[in-house]
């Protein structure tokens, strides 16, 4: 493969909220050179991908994912995995997220910092994978929402301490547990959890370090004290009141709401073997969640894309459910597509290098054979997909 070349695309989606016709991108050491009109002579040192018919756009970000979660697995056997058949699944994981467009994934939790190593991995060219950034285990109250792979910590102390830890493993970013959840047995998800002093001195921690923070946080009481505490993106955002929005909006916090996650429980149900608590309490908060995230898109919120993958029957390779489920409740299909590219990586802190298709940024690039902007299931439609200028999924 040359170091130098061009997509001839048909259309451009540049993931700012623009889209235009018959434009070259050119691409040098994996990073975007310029954007033009499809009009200009190739040079002998590019590579020509002819996507004439086609339509470019900036590869999808998902920032909210656990990328060693088997999937689909039947009744409990994805929590006897051994560590060799969660690298196994992770590596597969990963693959599917590049075979369905997304070049960056934020993985928030995961037990004992797999996901550092796995990261390690697909930096160093050992496996295939999308750009990673990630938290490591996440902090969480003893018996609390996330307690079987998180690191249970209880008062202000205690959960500074582990911060640090974190921080000193190599984590980009911290996740603490703000509510309970539909996943844990025994708690619920409207229920506080830990403090909002708890969760200041972890988010102290990670802003000294120059980290950013995210919380689980599903009931209204835990979300208004995760952002009493100054949390950088609110995770699920199920019970959202006025004033969890307008502090949202004050202080520029995320919402990345994986509207997929409890969604994907409750087609599945019963019937695929999940346990009552678990099906009880997606029925519970779906309505609700799709309610908060109306009122939060329809109040400038702002909204990045993550599914939750990794839940059950919530596949790694379905990120675009979550934009159709989005444009189904009321979102613009431009809307969806920047939430999943610009605003995601805005979310991450890596705007710099990714997010859109601008001149200085990596070549993180989705080429689709539909337009998602006449139908957002054209999403699906992957052609090719580059990361860093390389062509790391070509399909007929």
């Amino acid at each position: 493969m040359k170091e130098k070349m061009v997509i001839q695309a048909g259309w451009v989606i540049d993931g700012c909220g623009g889209c235009r016709r018959d434009q070259s991108i050119w691409i040098t050491e994996g990073k975007i050179e310029k954007i033009s009109e499809r009009k200009e002579e190739i040079p002998s040192e590019y590579e020509c991908i002819d996507a004439k018919d086609k339509v470019v756009m900036p590869g999808l970000i998902n920032c909210h994912v656990h990328c060693l979660n088997a999937v689909g697995l039947p009744g409990d056997a994805a929590d006897r995995l051994t560590t060799m058949e969660r690298a196994y699944w992770g590596l597969r994981n990963l693959q599917a997220y590049l075979a369905s467009g997304v070049t960056t994934v934020r993985n928030l939790g995961t037990m004992k910092n797999y996901d550092l190593e796995i990261k390690k991995a697909v930096e160093s060219g050992l496996i295939e994978g999308p750009h990673m950034v990630c938290s490591g285990s996440c902090i969480c109250m003893t018996g609390g929402h996330g307690w079987k792979s998180g690191l249970e910590s209880d008062g202000v102390d205690e959960c500074r301490k582990h911060a640090r830890q974190q921080l000193k493993a190599g984590v980009d970013l911290i996740k603490v547990m703000a509510t309970g959840g539909v996943m844990t047995e025994g708690v619920e998800p409207g229920s506080a959890q830990l403090s909002e002093e708890e969760m200041r001195a972890v988010i102290e921690e990670a802003h000294k370090a120059g980290r950013r923070t995210a919380t689980h946080a599903q009931g209204t009481e835990g979300i208004k004290n995760a952002l009493r505490a100054g949390i950088d993106s609110i995770e699920h955002g199920i019970f959202l009141d006025q004033e969890c929005i307008d502090l949202m909006k004050k202080n520029g916090v995320w919402l990345v709401p994986t509207l997929v996650a409890p969604q994907c429980i409750v087609e599945a149900g019963l019937e695929k073997g999940l346990p009552d608590y678990v099906v009880r309490k997606a029925n519970l908060v779906k309505d609700a969640h799709v309610d908060s995230f109306k009122r939060a898109y329809a109040q400038g919120v702002k909204i990045a894309m993550g599914t939750d993958a990794g839940t059950p029957y919530n596949f790694h390779d379905n990120s675009a459910y979550e934009l159709e489920l989005m444009v189904r409740y009321g979102v613009s299909e431009m809307d969806a597509l920047v939430f999943a590219t610009r605003n995601s990586a805005d979310c991450l802190g890596i705007l710099d290098q990714t997010g859109t298709l601008e001149e200085g940024k990596r070549a993180d690039i989705l080429i689709l054979n539909e337009n998602p902007l006449e139908k957002i299931d054209n999403i699906r439609s992957v052609w090719m997909v580059l990361k860093s200028g390389r062509p790391v999924v070509k399909k007929a």
